[in-house]
């Protein structure tokens, strides 16, 4: 099975950005050490801070949504309610 690439689009409501960023950025650590983690990078947008990109590379589909069921992905949840304007996940796969 290919490994699976992961781009999730979150677009923090205006006055909100700080908190998500901050949120966002407890999530790193943990993930990267998570079985299955190719790699793990949030990305800021230069002219729209409130919108935030995680590019994320997975061995299997399977240990990514062992990843979305983890903790410290409820935690964020939680800590982001009502916090995010849009959240836009798209699961992928590199051609080449």
């Amino acid at each position: 099975m290919p490994r699976l690439t992961v781009v999730a689009n979150i677009h923090a409501k205006p006055d909100q950005v700080d908190l998500v960023k901050a949120e966002l950025e407890k999530l790193i650590p943990t993930t990267r050490a998570e079985k299955g983690c190719i790699n793990y990078d949030l990305h800021q947008d230069n002219s729209d801070p409130a919108h935030f990109v995680f590019y994320e590379n997975w061995e299997s589909r399977d240990l990514w949504q062992a990843h979305m069921s983890a903790a410290h992905m409820e935690a964020y949840a939680s800590a982001t309610a009502g916090k995010v304007d849009e959240f836009v996940l798209n699961e992928m796969t590199q051609i080449d």
